[in-house]
């Protein structure tokens, strides 16, 4: 549901954080949706899971962690289902408070139903992660049980695989990175 015209990241902090709702801004647009349910939740957290086990196994330096507060600008806030922050990306945009001031290396979105949320994640949010140079996206589909990768191709992203459930997912991002894509739908 989209609220107002244009707000900024300053007008967010007086609404509550305990209402089950998530707030993000696209644009000054200000996005308001329900908390996921358990099902999305078990995805993203499988997702968060085998991130953060590789990048402890393989010594990145670098920081997988979900539903972030990630502020890219006065009036762009996103709160990703997952993301990956290359050690780099880390030291620069991490803060005190929390929440990362630039953009990851690596978004992740779990589909959730509705038009509402395909259109948000399939267009707006794949067009404004390509924007602000986010390097990789990927729209995992609990329900088509496919993952989706999205690259950077100049200031676009370019759709490079529709990977199933059997099929391993690899990126040239996430040096020896290599998991089946099955593994994020496991406990469904």
């Amino acid at each position: 549901m989209i609220v107002s015209s244009h707000l900024t990241v300053a007008a967010l902090e007086g609404l509550p954080d305990d209402d089950g709702k998530r707030y993000e801004l696209l644009e000054g647009e200000l996005h308001v949706t329900t908390q996921p349910s358990f099902e999305h939740q078990l995805v993203a957290d499988a997702v968060c899971r085998e991130l953060y086990l590789w990048n402890r196994v393989h010594g990145q330096g670098g920081l997988a962690v979900s539903t972030p507060g990630v502020i890219l600008a006065e009036d762009e806030a996103f709160a990703p289902d997952v993301v990956w922050y290359s050690a780099t990306r880390r030291a620069r945009h991490q803060r005190a408070d929390g929440k990362f001031y630039g953009p990851p290396d690596l978004a992740v979105e779990v589909l959730s139903r509705g038009q509402k949320n395909e259109q948000r994640d399939r267009v707006l949010k794949p067009a404004r992660y390509a924007y602000w140079g986010v390097t990789e996206y990927w729209l995992v589909d609990r329900f088509a049980r496919n993952v989706v990768v999205h690259r950077l191709a100049g200031p676009h992203y370019a759709i490079v695989a529709t990977l199933a459930a059997h099929a391993t997912l690899s990126s040239p991002l996430l040096p020896e990175f290599a998991c089946e894509v099955g593994a994020f739908f496991i406990d469904l």
